[in-house]
């Protein structure tokens, strides 16, 4: 037999071989980029994200003011966005979809984690955005609990080039109003929006009033200078892909400060 005829039956082993791989890659690439494809609100874009050692006890506060993030319903699974994507807090509330794509050896195959952004990464200016300032501008950064991050690579990536993009939030229940302040100064932190995930504009109206814009105070807190006890409240509100939800009499004319209520829901 000649030595051509000896190597075809390897030959075509290795052909086989590099189509099955093929194969598997080109499912494995579906995969991830259509668990959420449906709920997509941006593109894929390039950014890095790091860790940090979270307790679940400990999960309380933040830059966007959501309170105990626990009791709250968004636990772990949340993301501290530096000074180039946190928008002064307007992106509070969003979900990002972020997945490990460059450090093969750290990724996990295959994986994505939605997280909702709570927090804010300061930026570090007396360090250069390569070493140590991380969440300088213009970085696009994202901060995660260890528990998130283990999701998508192991612990000794340390900070790890990933792809991130906006997708729809997805929430149990409605729109939760909890109301703050005195009788001429009232804040509603509002939390647990589906949809977009972020609000960017807020109307509140009393039974005596009409529609009313608030002020963002931080994060998703907004503030009005009224007095709009005895009536009760209905709200207004504008996500950033520009839906509008309106929810009336969320309040009883007897709602009480440090009360929370719940109205509707964005679609999502």
């Amino acid at each position: 037999m000649p030595p051509s005829d000896l190597h075809r039956p390897f030959h075509l082993f290795l052909h086989l071989l590099f189509l099955a791989s093929c194969l598997l890659s080109c499912a494995w690439a579906h995969q991830r980029s259509s668990t959420y494809a449906s709920s997509a609100l941006t593109e894929w874009r390039p950014a890095h994200a790091s860790y940090y050692a979270a307790d679940p006890e400990d999960a309380i506060d933040g830059a966007c003011g959501f309170g105990n993030l626990g009791k709250e319903g968004y636990g772990m699974g949340t993301v501290g966005l530096s000074e180039a994507l946190f928008e002064k807090g307007a992106a509070c509330g969003g979900c990002y979809e972020i997945r490990c794509v460059s450090e093969l050896k750290y990724c996990l195959p295959g994986t994505s984690i939605v997280v909702t952004a709570t927090n804010f990464c300061a930026p570090n200016y007396g360090l250069p955005g390569e070493a140590g300032g991380v969440c300088n501008p213009p970085n696009h950064h994202l901060l995660l609990p260890i528990q998130a991050f283990e999701k998508i690579a192991i612990w000794k990536a340390g900070v790890m080039p990933i792809q991130y993009r906006r997708v729809k939030c997805i929430r149990d229940g409605g729109i939760r109003f909890t109301i703050n302040g005195r009788k001429f100064f009232h804040t509603v932190l509002i939390s647990n929006v589906a949809g977009a995930g972020d609000v960017k504009f807020v109307k509140i109206k009393g039974s005596t009033t009409g529609w009313l814009e608030m002020g963002r105070s931080w994060g998703q807190i907004w503030h009005i200078n009224a007095d709009l006890t005895g009536q009760p409240l209905s709200f207004e509100l504008t996500s950033s892909d520009s839906v509008t939800l309106t929810s009336y009499n969320v309040a009883p004319k007897d709602w009480s400060f440090g009360k929370t209520y719940v109205g509707k829901q964005f679609p999502f």
